[in-house]
């Protein structure tokens, strides 16, 4: 059954009985994090099973023992109970808390900073008492009146001494989970702070800067290039000689068809968006969520050759969609990614289904939008999105204004099938002065949005020179 929505009852080995309200997490065929009651008390548990559900359970006690030990704050285990191959922590639940990974997304950016601050000095603690959170994710923290409790026993390792390049690492990992702008504002401020709690352990900021860069892209590119194309918790995958279908979860409602000829009829029926040679997009309303449909040609007998080894342009969209959500910028959800398949593996036609964004595009926009304080925020956010893609080595390939829209004052970026996160600083530099260029060349009959995008790019742009190559006026009268 869904997460969140099963009861049940569980006897305990000495005879209590945990009554399960709700699942928190379900990881398949290992183990369940549930909410319920126990001797009339709320509280939290973890029902491990299978054949490895004792060293599990056994491993998640051992971190939680040595946090405690370690006088770090964390829910303490009430009761363990082992029958057979099943084995139930029971922890007590530190009510009215937030787990951090929510909170985080409903925050300002002064109450992240301060966040971000009291994660520094946790994670200074564990150093100190020589404790690594291996598996370092924001979902493993619970906040509660300004104190930040470590969950998760099972990743924490207890060393001898942590060394220098260890304790970096950890550090740099989790400055990894930030906002990529955000952080490089903040981290003097959280190295200082993580010193303060930790003063025997230099951490440099440099090397921290550098490794957090790394692994973002590393994390990044493993999600969107390989997790969600097979079966994980976030994606439901189904293949077929035919076909291969790849469904977001979260729209595990909309019971999408996995046979391509039925988005085929779809389209044929709904309202066209756009057609032309190389894709078709329509809208479809499926269960009242208006969707987009994006169905990739094949022009011709040379094409369907050139496509059917290659990863498909659907397939492109559909892991950029899932990157750029990972990142924190903003993209219409990615709903499914459906494939024509010839024996397995030969690609033919292929779908990208996406949610459908009531918004205008970027020139529609301030064709319509007369208020000063409007656009200016708008033409803010939307340097700050190139930023922020210039900072993650991410480049669009097709920057026109018809495939940035505005929400909410904000841009949200389309047509993903170009986009590229790159490893090399040379090449992504590169990319970013094309990305410039394209987006430049909108404005190129409107003197006075050139030149307040030009402003603005200045101001926030720390370094320049690549607006220099880019083309842009580096005084405004020269574009008027």
């Amino acid at each position: 059954s869904n997460q969140g929505d099963t009861e049940f009852g569980l006897l305990l080995d000495n005879q209590s009985i945990l009554e399960v309200d709700s699942i928190i997490r379900r990881v398949p065929n290992k183990r369940l994090v549930c909410q319920a009651k126990w001797n009339q008390e709320l509280v939290i548990a973890k029902i491990f099973f299978g054949k490895d559900a004792k060293r599990y359970a056994e491993r998640d006690r051992r971190g939680v023992e040595c946090l405690l030990n370690a006088h770090i704050a964390s829910p303490k285990i009430l009761h363990i109970s082992t029958h057979e191959d099943v084995v139930v922590l029971i922890f007590e639940a530190i009510t009215n808390s937030q787990s951090v990974e929510v909170l985080w997304q409903s925050s300002t950016q002064n109450e992240r900073k301060k966040i971000a601050n009291l994660l520094a000095i946790t994670v200074a603690l564990h150093h100190r008492a020589n404790l690594l959170q291996t598996d370092l994710y924001l979902k493993n923290f619970l906040l509660r009146d300004g104190k930040v409790y470590t969950i998760d026993g099972d990743g924490i390792r207890q060393f001898q001494k942590i060394s220098r390049a260890q304790a970096t690492k950890n550090c740099a990992v989790l400055v990894s989970k930030f906002d990529v702008i955000e952080v490089n504002n903040w981290l003097n401020g959280l190295i200082e702070n993580y010193h303060m709690h930790n003063g025997d352990m230099h951490i440099d900021i440099q090397a921290v800067r550098r490794i957090s860069a790394s692994h973002r892209t590393q994390v990044a590119h493993a999600y969107a290039t390989r997790k969600v194309l097979r079966q994980c918790t976030d994606v439901n995958v189904v293949q077929s000689r035919q076909y291969f279908s790849a469904i977001a979860s979260q729209f595990a409602h909309l019971d999408l068809p996995t046979q391509v000829n039925v988005y085929d009829d779809w389209i044929q029926s709904a309202p066209i968006l756009k057609n032309g040679n190389t894709c078709t997009v329509a809208s479809k309303t499926l269960k009242q969520n208006l969707v987009v449909i994006k169905r990739y040609n094949i022009k011709h007998m040379g094409h369907a050759v050139g496509r059917m080894f290659r990863k498909s342009r659907a397939a492109i969209s559909w892991s950029n969609a899932h990157r750029l959500t990972l990142l924190g910028i903003a993209t219409p959800k990615p709903i499914a990614l459906v494939e024509e398949r010839y024996l397995s593996w030969f690609r033919g036609k292929a779908y990208f289904v996406s949610a459908y964004l009531e918004a205008p595009n970027v020139n529609a926009y301030f064709e319509s939008t007369t208020d000063k304080l409007m656009r200016a925020e708008t033409i803010k956010q939307i340097v700050l999105l190139f930023y922020r893609l210039y900072l993650l080595k991410i480049s669009h390939g097709d920057m026109k204004a018809s495939n940035i829209k505005v929400f909410d004052n904000k841009p949200v970026l389309i047509d993903l099938d170009s986009m590229r996160q790159h490893r090399l600083d040379l090449w992504a530099n590169a990319a970013h002065v094309r990305d410039l260029k394209r987006f430049m060349r909108n404005w190129k009959d409107d003197v006075s949005l050139y030149n307040a995008f030009v402003k603005t790019f200045k101001v926030v742009y720390p370094d320049i020179s690549l607006l220099e190559k880019a083309g842009i006026a580096t005084n405004l009268e020269l574009s008027s």
